[in-house]
């Protein structure tokens, strides 16, 4: 069984269930998510800016730390990025 809530479904445990978008910014600390669309909205300057960091569907990406910023893992290296960048990672 499950719960819709919102963008998210989630099984009684509160698991989040697979298959589901959410935000870069809805993602639990150190925990391994694949990108599943990053959507600029149009701004080519940030899918351009999110691309060079290796930022893309398919590539693997993991919240180190949530503040002010988040401090995200993307292949072997870490970069801090505000909150309307995360929000544009679907995972």
């Amino acid at each position: 069984m499950f719960i819709k809530l919102g963008f998210a479904t989630y099984n009684f445990d509160g698991q989040m269930m697979k298959g589901k978008k959410m935000t870069l910014n809805e993602a639990e600390l150190g925990k391994d998510y694949i990108i599943k669309d990053v959507d600029t909205q149009g701004d080519e300057e940030m899918e351009s800016f999110l691309f060079s960091l290796g930022c893309y569907s398919g590539e693997s990406i993991t919240v180190v730390d949530k503040k002010r910023n988040l401090v995200v893992s993307i292949k072997d290296a870490r970069y801090n990025i505000d909150r309307e960048l995360a929000s544009a990672i679907m995972i």
